[in-house]
């Protein structure tokens, strides 16, 4: 895989003045080259199509936000974990869920090695002590802090943004524009490198414009066909091409069935895999194999009772 070229992002002010670099950017054709984004992915096991490879490559050239929305399994998280792959990054994954604040996010005290520190220096400076409790060693770095204190360029992943609240959303905004932070008893921390960031969201909630005005932007759907297959020969190399072609094409039907969990490309993985492990060589050769490992695919007693044996069998004598 070639090596990923290295350059300070032109995002941040002085760079954006900076004609030198606005230059190196320009003559540099991998920035916009989707083709070479693409088969870079495909290279650490991710199959991008153009419009998601154009989307990584502004990403990169423009340091900005890239926010993919779309339903759960279509492999939003899996995009980040390439990229970070892709470039040799440290991946940093912020989780979002309902009352996530900042101490959880940014940064917190380590308060029972201060207490303890504070018990252990009694009689001392007061003035000593709260500088020595109030310093590096206590400080308990989370994930958005850890994004722009990394030397090297890391991947920041903040996974479903939307399951966060409104308010840890607009805290958000500062550090997406600034990418810097104030610890009041350490000062202002800058990012010394600009994080690539990808936050995604299953559209559970709508997203403030703010937000969406800071961020590129791509919709992410489910895999067609054909790119599915080769999603499925890439993460299970030995697995008949017929065989996953038709895996994909049954997983296309599956989909368009009244299910309330529709199954996402892990589950797709999940499946090839056991029938690959079982021995099955076309998904129409065992219907009550076919049938038992559903459970790979789908998630919730209701999507079970829908498909019946006889409803996957009449789908998979359709993709045989």
């Amino acid at each position: 895989m070639p090596a990923a070229k290295s350059a300070r992002p032109w995002s941040a002010r002085a760079d954006r003045d900076d004609p030198a670099l606005l230059t190196s950017y320009r003559s540099d054709p991998t920035m916009l080259d989707r083709q070479t984004i693409a088969d870079r992915l495909a290279a650490v096991g991710y199959v991008a199509d153009g419009a998601l490879a154009t989307a990584l490559a502004l990403m990169d050239m423009l340091s900005r936000p890239l926010l993919l929305e779309g339903e759960a399994g279509v492999g939003k998280t899996e995009v980040a974990k390439a990229l970070a792959a892709l470039h040799g990054a440290e991946l940093i994954r912020l989780q979002c869920h309902e009352g996530l604040d900042r101490s959880d996010a940014l940064y917190e005290w380590n308060y029972q090695r201060q207490l303890l520190a504070i018990k252990a220096r009694e009689g001392a400076d007061a003035a000593a002590t709260e500088a020595h409790v109030f310093s590096e060693t206590y400080l308990l770095e989370r994930p958005l802090l850890a994004a722009i204190r990394r030397t090297d360029r890391p991947v920041l992943l903040i996974d479903e943004i939307d399951r966060a609240d409104e308010e840890f959303e607009a805290f958000l905004l500062e550090i997406l524009s600034d990418f810097q932070v104030t610890i009041p008893e350490l000062g202002t921390v800058r990012a010394t490198s600009i994080p690539r960031v990808i936050l995604t969201s299953n559209g559970t909630r709508e997203l403030s414009d703010a937000l969406r005005r800071r961020c590129l932007y791509h919709a992410l759907d489910f895999p067609d066909v054909d790119r599915e297959a080769r999603i499925i020969l890439a993460r299970l190399p030995d697995i008949d091409v017929a065989l996953a072609l038709q895996i994909a094409r049954l997983m296309e039907r599956i989909r368009k069935e009244d299910l309330s969990k529709v199954p996402g490309v892990a589950e797709t993985l999940d499946w090839a895999a056991a029938l690959v492990g079982l021995g099955v060589a076309r998904v129409d050769a065992d219907r009550e194999v076919l049938h038992a490992t559903l459970s790979c695919v789908l998630k919730t007693r209701e999507d079970r009772a829908r498909m019946s044996p006889e409803v996957i069998a009449r789908l998979a004598a359709k993709v045989a």
